[in-house]
């Protein structure tokens, strides 16, 4: 589907971007997610990426080429500011 760019923030709290997640789990091999925290404190702020980062590293596991997330930038920071509103995440 395609959507976020590598240098995308995928951890906002922090500006951790796509790129560092990913390479960080190639390298680094974690056996469960929470462990992506260790990348520059992925993770640890709002809680908002957490899922994201689980679907990464999944990804990264599982051998995909290019792991990805299917949304713009625009529509994640959208979706984060409703999140940090209401504590709610958009279904889909």
């Amino acid at each position: 589907m395609g959507g976020m760019k590598d240098d995308d923030a995928v951890c906002l709290c922090f500006h951790v971007s796509k790129r560092k997640i990913v390479r960080y789990c190639q390298r680094e091999k974690p056996p469960v997610a929470s462990l992506i925290s260790e990348c520059l404190s992925a993770g640890t702020g709002c809680g908002w990426c957490v899922p994201f980062l689980k679907e990464l590293h999944k990804q990264v596991a599982e051998g995909v080429s290019e792991p990805d997330l299917p949304l713009s930038p625009e529509q994640y920071a959208k979706q984060r500011v409703e999140y940090r509103k209401t504590g709610q995440r958009e279904e889909g």
